[in-house]
């Protein structure tokens, strides 16, 4: 293998310690897509389309996370006049982006894996929200990796409101970099262009007509992801079927999505504190240890959001991804307790069997 190539292609030290138990003639390979259990992978000798073997695809116990996704490294076994390969081992990921499916059961999505940083993209015209920015940050921060705000269709406001929305993201709390660019005039193009690295890989969400693949159209320099004409109100219609990895021109790689207006994350209690620390800071300083931030004297929640020092509506979005934490701690007890009550009922029915026996 030619460790050179793949280095262009995101491979670093990180996955070169954990193949070694693989050994060294092992045929490492990306995924870039995915269609209908055909995975087409890159590799150091250019593309290629390979199969999931049936253990990896089917492990008893296994989930959608255990099976490769956009952006996995694997190991691919491939004869010589086979044109399609086989892939038996999905090696470690780096950084990872998935959503919790929408319900109350605790399953998951994968969305991307092996990413260094995930471009958040919200049109400053309809689809701007600092809510689910936030719900954004919190997923993106679960995976590992580091998000860049851009604010699309800056062409469609003014800078006043422009500037209005950007002080509203500091205002509440967030401290990750933003970046303002329009497709149509270009303005803040080549601000991004420049912000990709080569051989680091970049992932793209967001709501759906926001010009994600529009953007990476500018990117690439032609219309490689199709696009549809927008609606008069400036919002455009979603095109992207399949999230799929491109190799632009300087190396940089990039993962376009579908677009997700709606989506659950998997939050914990260390991904809030992280995501809100100047309220979790106010908590500490709370006259009771056990205080619910509600009604108790002395609050310092309370007292911030009565002097305008805290936005109420901020606070209301980290009581909710609180309460989201609470309840995915639960399912998950709940789910171990599932699992044990099952295995302790095939224990008995085996003794049983035996002594009929």
């Amino acid at each position: 293998m030619d460790m050179n190539k793949l280095e262009t292609l995101g491979w670093s030290p990180w996955f070169e310690e954990r193949l070694e138990p693989y050994g060294d003639e092992s045929f490492i390979a990306r995924v870039v897509a995915m269609d209908r259990g055909l995975l087409t992978l890159i590799s150091d000798s250019g593309y290629l389309q390979a199969r999931l073997t049936g253990k990896l695809a089917h492990a008893p116990g296994s989930t959608t996370l255990d099976r490769p996704c956009i952006g996995d490294w694997v190991i691919v076994e491939r004869a010589e006049r086979d044109e399609i390969g086989t892939i038996h081992t999905l090696l470690p990921r780096r950084s990872f982006l998935r959503r919790k499916m929408i319900g109350e059961s605790v399953e998951f999505q994968m969305i991307a894996a092996n990413i260094d940083e995930v471009l958040v993209v919200q049109s400053c015209h309809f689809d701007f929200n600092v809510r689910r920015l936030e719900r954004y940050l919190v997923m993106v921060r679960d995976g590992g990796a580091s998000a860049i705000i851009l604010l699309s269709k800056t062409d469609l406001v003014s800078e006043t409101t422009l500037q209005e929305q950007i002080d509203e993201i500091r205002g509440a709390g967030i401290e990750e970099p933003v970046m303002t660019l329009s497709n149509v005039t270009r303005k803040g193009i080549d601000t991004v262009k420049a912000l990709l690295k080569p051989g680091h890989t970049y992932c793209l969400v967001g709501s759906s007509g926001i010009g994600k693949s529009t953007l990476i159209n500018q990117l690439v320099g032609k219309d490689l992801q199709k696009t549809l004409q927008v609606s008069g109100s400036g919002e455009g219609r979603h095109t992207t079927v399949r999230r799929e990895l491109i190799v632009l021109d300087n190396g940089a790689l990039v993962i376009d999505n579908p677009g997700m207006r709606e989506f659950g994350v998997h939050v914990t209690e260390s991904d809030v504190g992280d995501s809100f620390p100047e309220i979790e800071a106010l908590a500490s300083n709370c006259r009771f240890r056990d205080c619910t931030h509600t009604k108790e004297p002395g609050c310092a929640i309370v007292d911030a959001i009565e002097s305008g020092e805290l936005d109420s509506a901020h606070y209301d979005s980290y009581l909710k991804l609180t309460q989201e934490s609470d309840f995915n701690q639960l399912s998950y007890a709940d789910k171990r307790n599932k699992d044990r009550s099952f295995g302790k009922m095939i224990k008995t029915a085996k003794k049983s069997s035996h002594k009929k026996s």
